[in-house]
């Protein structure tokens, strides 16, 4: 395993310049690499000006692709595989987690995920199991691994949000319902949201969807 402590990635902000409120953590999917998500910082900062965003690469290089990285391998995508890749990775996020909130002394209510893709996989699958909840979870174009383990190993409520495209080749829309109706069996607060025409991608709505649920979650 890959020493979190060495993970990296391109930072954004404050936007205002001033000090930092809040902190916000891009995880990012299969073969790209924390420059994949940094990009839409500026669009979350025009609502949390205060908001330090960091995109770290994924601790693996992708095993599917001669560049990029990986939370963990995708190459068998039995839900017993992913199961296992994802519990092999969420030490490493959990931990850069924790440094990350010790480095800028804010504590878990001043943080947020967002993820896309499997970056939303391995953020939904680490935010419940941790001992106190972050501020909420954004996830683009995902799906919850360990859906029949949830129950037992939550151990935290942090809010969160889904948003899939009906059009995703990857990642279908029919997996939404399945994690909302499971993450809200277990006590989540969870909005689930289906973008008509969308791919594998994020769009304006839904870049607009999570600007208000991070408003929400910070107000």
């Amino acid at each position: 395993m890959k020493d979190l402590l060495t993970l990296s990635g391109p930072e954004f902000g404050p936007a205002a310049g001033s000090y930092i409120e809040q902190l916000v953590i891009l995880c990012h999917g299969l073969g790209a690499d924390g420059n994949d998500l940094i990009g839409l910082a500026p669009y979350y900062a025009q609502v949390l000006p205060n908001a330090k965003f960091i995109s770290p690469n994924a601790p693996f290089p992708c095993d599917m692709a001669p560049y990029g990285y990986q939370w963990f391998s995708l190459q068998e995508r039995s839900e017993e595989a992913m199961l296992a890749g994802a519990q092999m990775a969420r030490p490493i996020l959990d931990a850069f987690i924790d440094r990350q909130m010790e480095n800028h002394g804010l504590a878990e209510d001043k943080l947020a995920l967002i993820g896309f893709s499997q970056g939303t996989m391995i953020s939904l699958f680490t935010a419940p199991r941790r001992e106190k909840p972050v501020a909420g979870v954004v996830g683009y174009s995902g799906r919850l691994i360990g859906k029949d383990l949830i129950a037992d190993e939550i151990r935290c409520h942090p809010p969160m949000v889904m948003i899939n495209g009906d059009r995703d080749e990857l990642v279908p829309a029919e997996v939404q319902p399945i994690a909302v109706e499971t993450l809200s069996a277990a006590g989540i607060e969870i909005e689930g949201h289906i973008r008509p025409g969308l791919g594998h991608s994020i769009d304006e709505e839904g870049i607009q969807i999570a600007q208000n649920f991070l408003q929400k979650i910070f107000a």
